[in-house]
């Protein structure tokens, strides 16, 4: 009797052993590793449980996958999944790697774009950085009825995109890119930037085409405010604006380093050599300093500018036509002597 009993007592003793070192390898011993210092895995929206044990085998160094699958399972997480992209930056225990996928405790992702011209190339530096592809954004954007109730058109849907650097969750699809892009405009149109703007008799979109223009035409970012009281002139006195970034735009041309006369009878709407006041819309993602300069536009009685002949990135400024006509000549025939003729 005594014997069994201490055969007994081995056998659960062993078995309790076991136990412990079944329980010690699911919930502390870093069962799966990281080959690098860190994997990154992405969890698509709609993902089934065996796509996303799928990307973790492949991604991860999993010991067990059927040890992976009963922890899931137990855990609920076939039915618990959450898209997104979680990056795994150390050894974890199955127990804590479903913990970490479950809970949707994901790393979130930076995007960045400026230099925007069009929606597409807005698409295109946004889509894969976020969930939705450039395919899927600019789809969503070219169906106006996505947006005509927040304001917008078409031609002035691009003025919601301002060019800086946003943090997102990757699973963020083309309508969310749009809802948090509007948040972010509506917080940037403050009532100061309001109040500026009715001071110069313009709302957020004429401040907007206004900038989108100077963010083209000037390198040198303290002679903006300048430019932008030299386009307010024109405005108020009904001159076209005459701007030749917006040929360039009219062209769907941004290689035309030069607008000759040829390029001035193109029939647009955004020729705004043909036609007086603003253009349909901005023709580019306007930038904050471009916003910021029309805002705080210089109050002269200039009306035209013209780039120097030294390249330097500088304008002269006139208030006559004959004036300007001079600086404009004596630029040309820099441009001559360059070689530069489109």
């Amino acid at each position: 009797m005594k014997r069994l009993l201490k055969y007994g007592l081995i056998a659960t003793g062993i078995t309790a052993v076991i136990f412990i070192l079944f329980v010690y390898r699911i919930f502390f011993e870093p069962s799966v590793k990281i080959s690098q210092n860190k994997t990154t895995i992405y969890i698509p929206s709609g993902a089934a449980f065996e796509q996303v044990i799928d990307s973790l085998s492949t991604n991860l160094q999993v010991g067990n996958q059927k040890l992976l699958r009963w922890v899931a399972e137990r855990k609920k997480y076939p039915v618990l999944i959450k898209p997104g992209r979680y990056v795994i930056d150390k050894d974890l225990s199955y127990n804590s790697l479903i913990d970490r996928l479950r809970s949707g405790r994901q790393s979130p992702v930076n995007v960045t774009f400026n230099n925007v011209r069009t929606l597409n190339d807005l698409a295109g530096k946004v889509g894969g950085t976020i969930e939705a592809d450039s395919a899927e954004i600019i789809a969503f954007l070219s169906d106006p009825e996505n947006y005509l109730q927040d304001g917008f058109k078409k031609e002035t849907i691009i003025a919601v995109f301002i060019p800086n650097t946003y943090e997102f969750f990757w699973n963020t699809s083309a309508s969310q890119f749009y809802d948090r892009m509007l948040k972010e405009y509506k917080k940037f149109w403050n009532e100061k930037r309001m109040s500026q703007a009715r001071e110069k008799n313009l709302d957020p979109i004429e401040v907007s085409i206004l900038a989108s223009i100077i963010d083209d035409e000037v390198v040198i970012a303290e002679e903006k405010p300048r430019i932008a009281g030299v386009y307010l002139n024109r405005i108020r006195r009904g001159i076209p604006l005459q701007a030749c970034p917006t040929i360039k735009f009219a062209l769907n041309d941004f290689t035309i380093t030069r607008v000759l006369t040829k390029h001035l009878s193109i029939e647009s709407p955004y020729n705004t050599y043909k036609y007086s006041g603003f253009p349909p819309g901005p023709i580019g993602c306007p930038s904050i300093q471009g916003i910021d300069a029309v805002l705080n536009a210089e109050k002269h009685d200039f009306l035209y500018f013209a780039a120097k002949a030294d390249f330097s990135g500088h304008h002269n400024f006139s208030r006559t036509l004959s004036e300007h006509n001079r600086y404009a000549a004596e630029y040309q025939r820099e441009l001559n002597r360059r070689r530069i003729y489109r």
